[in-house]
């Protein structure tokens, strides 16, 4: 099943032609809802076949709020207006963002990830998690790895742009991260 924003999103700030840029995103939380919960969120960008990685220790947060936090950051990172491709494997923040589904709690989440996405023009699309697809695997490894360790450490997100090395994303292969 695929899952594409048929919304077209707010135009680049900028009169010149945007850079196009890949987002990987990925949350996670162990414990989700018990009182010791300890959440992450990375995302990987890529552009020109190079990868950067960026991530964020979260405490205690839900599943849904380290998947929001997730694509907020990778957006964040970007420093002008750009056309985006953005991949997770949350249903939730694809549909919540194309206008599918209504925002009823999350608010203060969902309004940083607004705020993160205004400038640019994101295509936001859902891919299959745990696909064994080596983008998506190497975001949701070190999500998974920065929480339980309990902070966010530089080794883990340099693993996770070593893992994806120069990998380039066509439309074909941005197709059959869909299926």
């Amino acid at each position: 099943m695929t899952l594409k924003s048929s919304k077209k999103e707010k135009e680049p700030r900028k009169s010149q032609a945007s850079k196009e840029v890949t987002i990987f995103c990925d949350g996670s939380s162990l414990g989700n809802g018990r009182a010791e919960t300890r959440a992450a969120a990375v995302a990987l960008l890529g552009f020109r076949g190079i990868w950067r990685s960026v991530g964020t220790y979260l405490g205690n947060a839900t599943n849904q709020q380290a998947e929001i936090a997730a694509a907020a950051i990778g957006l964040e990172a970007l420093r002008e207006p750009c056309r985006v491709h953005l991949f997770t494997d949350s249903r939730y923040v694809v549909e919540t963002m194309c206008g599918r589904f209504r925002r009823k709690a999350n608010l203060d989440w969902w309004q940083r990830l607004d705020k993160a996405a205004s400038p640019h023009q994101v295509e936001w699309e859902w891919t299959r998690g745990h696909a064994g697809h080596v983008i998506q695997e190497a975001v949701d490894r070190a999500a998974r790895r920065i929480a339980t360790l309990g902070r966010v450490d530089e080794d883990i997100l340099r693993d996770a742009e070593e893992q994806v090395g120069t990998v380039e994303i066509s439309a074909t292969d941005a197709a059959s991260l869909l299926t």
